[in-house]
Formats: C-alpha cells, sequence, structure tokens
C-alpha cells in the first residue's frame, strides 16, 4: 500500500456466502468448517476475516435489544429495539428489508444521541492496557475501525428520508453527523495512544452500480470536510492508510474521498468500476483492494485465468491487493475457488501455503 517492495502481495478474501458454504459442504470442505473464519484458517488466507481490529466500539453503544415480533413461514418480523421493524430472511443471507425505519423524527433522534457518548463504559475492553501491551511484539497487520457517515444514517431513515433530508432539514443531517465525527475524534486518541495500526477501516455503501445514491455537491459538502477532520486526527497518530468500503460504481465520490483523506478503495467491484482508470486518473494517491470479478471466478478456469492476467499489470504498479469484489457467491464450485486460490497465489508470490485436497 506504501509503493514499496515487498516479499509478496498480502492474501486476503473476503469471505462467502452462508448459501456457499452450505454448497461447499456438499462438495468436500469438511462440516466443521462453519462460518468464514473457519473457511480462511483452513484454505490459508490471511484475511479480511481473520485479520485484526482494536477491539473498540465506534458506534451506537450499548447495542440495543431486539425481538422478534413474528414469523412467517422463511420470514421473520423483528423489532430492531430502535424503534424500527425489519424483515429477515430466515434460511438466506439476504439484506433485511425495513418497514418501518428506526429515525422518522429529531425526537427519535435525541432518544438515540445518547448512544454515541465516547465515555460510555464498555467501549474499551477492562483488559485495555494489557492489550496495548500485547500488541507492541505482533507480527501482523492491525486495523481500527472508524464507522461511517452516509451508510449507518441511511440505515437508519432510509434511502428515500436521507435523500430528502438534505434538502428539508439539513441541520438534522448535519447534527448526526457531527455527533458521529465527535465520538471518533475522542476516542481514536485514546485508542492510538500506544498502539500503532497499519490501517484505518470505514464502511459506507453509498453507491449503486451506475453512481452514487447522493449527489457529488452534496457529498462534498456535508462528508468531505467531517472525513478530513477524523483523518487528520487519525495522521496524528500515524495513520496514513484509509480503507472505505463502498460496493458500485464509485468514481464520482473517489475525488472528494481523497481530499478528504481517504485513499483506500474496497472492494472496487469490476463490473461497475473500471481501476486502471481509477488509477491512471489519481495516480499514487488511489489504494486499491479487490476488483476480481466473483462472476468470471464463477465461469471456470479460464474466465480466472483471463481475469487474473487482467489484474497483473496493476500489481506490477503496486498499491493493489487482488480479491473477490464482494463475498463469494453460490455459484462458485468449491474445487473452482480452489483452482482461483491457487491461481491468484502463483500471481501474487505465495508459494508457503498448500490448499488442502
Amino acid at each position: 500500500m506504501h509503493f514499496k517492495d515487498v516479499d509478496r502481495v498480502p492474501d486476503y478474501e473476503f469471505g462467502f456466502w452462508t448459501e456457499t458454504i452450505d454448497r461447499w459442504h456438499k462438495e468436500g470442505l469438511p462440516l466443521d468448517k462453519r462460518n468464514i473464519r473457519d473457511i480462511e484458517l483452513y484454505l490459508g488466507l490471511e484475511g479480511w476475516d481473520c485479520g485484526e481490529w482494536l477491539p473498540i466500539r465506534t458506534g451506537l453503544w450499548p447495542p440495543l435489544p431486539e425481538r422478534v415480533v413474528r414469523e412467517e413461514g422463511d420470514r421473520a418480523v423483528i423489532d430492531d429495539g430502535m424503534g424500527g421493524i425489519y424483515v429477515r430472511p430466515v434460511s438466506t443471507s439476504s439484506p433485511p428489508h425495513y418497514i418501518r425505519y428506526p429515525l422518522r423524527s429529531r425526537d427519535d433522534w435525541e432518544k438515540l444521541r445518547p448512544f454515541f457518548d465516547p465515555d460510555t463504559p464498555g467501549r474499551f475492553p477492562l483488559n485495555w492496557d494489557q492489550m496495548v501491551e500485547d500488541y507492541k511484539d505482533r507480527d501482523y497487520s492491525l486495523a481500527i475501525s472508524v464507522g461511517s457517515l452516509y451508510g449507518w444514517l441511511r440505515n437508519w431513515i432510509g434511502v428515500e428520508a436521507i435523500s430528502v433530508a438534505f434538502y428539508r432539514d439539513p441541520d438534522w443531517v448535519t447534527d448526526m453527523m457531527d455527533t458521529l465525527v465527535n465520538l471518533w475524534i475522542k476516542i481514536i486518541p485514546k485508542a492510538l495512544r500506544g498502539v500503532n495500526v497499519d490501517m484505518a477501516t470505514w464502511w459506507e455503501d453509498m453507491c449503486y452500480m451506475r453512481g452514487p445514491l447522493l449527489s457529488v455537491r452534496h457529498f462534498e459538502e456535508f462528508m468531505v470536510p467531517r472525513y478530513k477532520k477524523v483523518t487528520d486526527v487519525l495522521r496524528e497518530y500515524g495513520v496514513a492508510i484509509n480503507v472505505l468500503d463502498c460496493d458500485g460504481d464509485v468514481a464520482m465520490l473517489v475525488p472528494g474521498w481523497l481530499k478528504g483523506g481517504i485513499n483506500g478503495m474496497f472492494p472496487v467491484e469490476a463490473r461497475c468500476n473500471d481501476m486502471y482508470k481509477l488509477r491512471e486518473k489519481h495516480g499514487m494517491e488511489v489504494l486499491l483492494i479487490g476488483n476480481v470479478n466473483k462472476l468470471a471466478v464463477a465461469a471456470g478456469e479460464k474466465a480466472i485465468d483471463k481475469e487474473l492476467k487482467r489484474l497483473a499489470p496493476m500489481l506490477e504498479q503496486g498499491g493493489f491487493i487482488p480479491l473477490l469484489d464482494h463475498r463469494c457467491p453460490p455459484e462458485v464450485s468449491y474445487a473452482t475457488y480452489k483452482y482461483y486460490l491457487r491461481k491468484k497465489r502463483e500471481l501474487i508470490g505465495r508459494t508457503d501455503a498448500k490448499l488442502p485436497d
């Protein structure tokens, strides 16, 4: 990520859908490998889910208790404890669908505001001082997870309501975003005073396959200065890499993210983004993680070989870690996925890991 010579590129992947794991159990994956971390360790992968993040709480805390209102066949109706109601599929890993969002007014927000107090007990482990000492001698990468400005608000309010709020109640949007920023800039110094981390991570999911869910003007006005306020604090503690997770076509927002100090794009979905154009436009300012087309991997060995050949020149440039551009879908067989890993490991120079038969 610093464009320096390395022994090899990290062997990261981004996990698997539940349905993928179910399929692989029928195709030779041991039944005791039930979750993403189990499988990544079994296959010799190094993250994301096998990576390590500081065990601190940088969002809503403490979590509010949910309850099942009713179950209807394969659907469960859930009260989220915040005032919202959503429907969750029982047997699949599809995202939940809100039928009533928790924040519908400023009064709802005022009830939620105390849950973003940076001094609430439990944001740090009770043995934090010991953890700080343990991290000093580590031989692995370590990250701090910051949070989300748009994505969390969108989850609490809904796409339509947050879109309208930017126009009709910008002061409310400002208040919520400032509450989050103030939480982070108070927690970060406490977390990083004795710990050197390798990167900070963010989550937004504020784009779809044709572009962002809000205007670039609103993004630049509401979000970019607030990103910068937080990344400036991170930089004071030596954190120069800020990786942001956003699906969809991110090209229109990359300039603002860079201006706000966020320089890592993940997972750079291949069907929506031309990472070579991003690098051509932004040079070594932009860091890229992902961009292996999951649909190409699902298509089989010839498509995998072609896809990895497409990525090779970017690896030579540096500032790029290849991995599937989202969770591995169930269209990918267990044998095909192992073929992909073998070929990718040849490309990134990893020779120490052997895959199980």
